[in-house]
């Protein structure tokens, strides 16, 4: 997975992300969008666009913010 959704994006939801996807990866979850690690093409058009700064690279993320990472794999393995 290139990028992740963490936590400024819950009950935010702006959506802007989605709308600039080439790819058409990322989906509204109950709280929060998520980026679906097996379509991403590590683009970064999403993180341009977020206007809370909640998209970050998987490699750069806190330990804080892992969490997301598996909420983002949860979300999509059950579907």
């Amino acid at each position: 997975m290139a990028f992740v959704i963490t936590s400024p994006c819950q009950g935010e939801k702006a959506g802007e992300c989605v709308e600039v996807c080439p790819v058409e990866c990322i989906e509204e979850g109950k709280d929060q969008f998520y980026i679906d690690p097996d379509i991403c093409i590590d683009c970064g058009a999403c993180v341009s666009v977020c206007p809370v700064d909640a998209i970050v690279e998987e490699f750069d993320m806190t330990p804080d913010e892992e969490v997301y990472l598996k909420k983002a794999e949860d979300f999509f393995a059950n579907r």
